[in-house]
């Protein structure tokens, strides 16, 4: 399992914008193949400030839809909101042993 994590900060003017977008594409997003969920978080100091944490089957999978129209029209829309350059991790749970 694959955990991606983007941060994203939006112009004040933009943020009803993008939540609008995101909640137009998250059932897409959810309905790629290999794509075990998608939650919108929001950084409670600056409200300005989102994260996208998805979880994937695999690095390929993630790889697949980043290569899709989906991704490239939903990003596309997204990148032009921001007002700070994005961030993203690809990361994995540890399993710690008792």
């Amino acid at each position: 399992m694959l955990n991606r994590i983007v941060k994203m900060s939006f112009a004040h003017e933009n943020v009803e914008t993008f939540q609008l977008l995101f909640e137009r594409v998250r059932e897409k997003i959810i309905s790629f193949p290999g794509c075990e969920g998608v939650k919108l978080l929001r950084d409670i100091h600056n409200p300005n400030i989102f994260f996208t944490y998805s979880l994937w089957e695999n690095d390929a999978a993630l790889q697949a839809y980043r290569k899709s129209a989906l991704f490239d029209d939903t990003w596309t829309k997204t990148k032009a909101l921001f007002n700070d350059k994005p961030q993203a991790w690809s990361v994995q749970e540890l399993k710690i042993e008792n």
